[in-house]
């Protein structure tokens, strides 16, 4: 879920990754992941399912809550394969497997370009609640971590940014899973790197890859 640079845009998701989307009502034997429709066709256990930014949106890792100053991102890309999909209402989950980061930018003052920013630790645990609720979770004793690398004043610096968790909310309005201000926190990195990163990315429309035609997935 979640590769987001400065603070994590990693973990995003990531990143980091993660998908999966929100409540509708739901009939009574539907699955809590459908594709096409609300209280459509099952998602199947093994899919993998894939989105992109929402179409004239960025990825955001702002160094304060207010967004002021950040390294915004034009591109990004979710992918998680699906592990559980039991009847609505319930919890379904993902194993997010990859989350990237293109056409990144900064106005953080002494960093003069984004190099790259990579979700590190990957696969994350993505659950996915009727309610449309979606948390992103590392392996027990982990954490969700990002690496970016700026160009500076000074030089390179690498900075790496960590975080317990992530949480999303999903609609299936729009098919969209997005992130607000999650907060990864620098445990590495030169004076250059922010000491927090707020991570905030909609990624839309979540689509399920295995099936032809991509259709989108709903929450039940």
């Amino acid at each position: 879920m979640p590769r987001f640079a400065v603070p994590a845009l990693a973990t995003t998701a990531a990143l980091t990754a993660l998908v999966l989307l929100p409540a509708a009502a739901a009939s009574a034997d539907s699955a809590v992941l459908t594709y096409g429709s609300a209280a459509g066709n099952a998602v199947s256990v093994g899919d993998v399912l894939t989105s992109s930014l929402a179409s004239g949106t960025t990825a955001t890792l702002a160094t304060a809550g207010d967004g002021t100053s950040r390294i915004s991102c034009t591109g990004s890309t979710l992918s998680a394969t699906v592990t559980s999909n039991p009847a609505a209402p319930g919890t379904a989950t993902e194993s997010a497997t990859s989350q990237t980061f293109s056409g990144c930018t900064s106005n953080i003052f002494g960093v003069t370009g984004v190099r790259s920013i990579t979700v590190n630790a990957l696969p994350y645990t993505t659950s996915a609640t009727s309610d449309g609720t979606v948390t992103v979770a590392p392996a027990s004793g982990g954490s969700i971590q990002t690496t970016v690398v700026l160009s500076t004043l000074l030089g390179s610096a690498t900075c790496v940014y960590q975080a317990p968790g992530l949480s999303a909310t999903s609609s299936n309005g729009d098919n969209s899973l997005t992130f607000t201000n999650q907060v990864f926190k620098k445990i590495s990195g030169s004076l250059l790197c922010a000491g927090n990163g707020y991570f905030t990315a909609s990624y839309a429309p979540v689509v399920d890859s295995s099936v032809a035609g991509a259709p989108a997935v709903f929450t039940n």
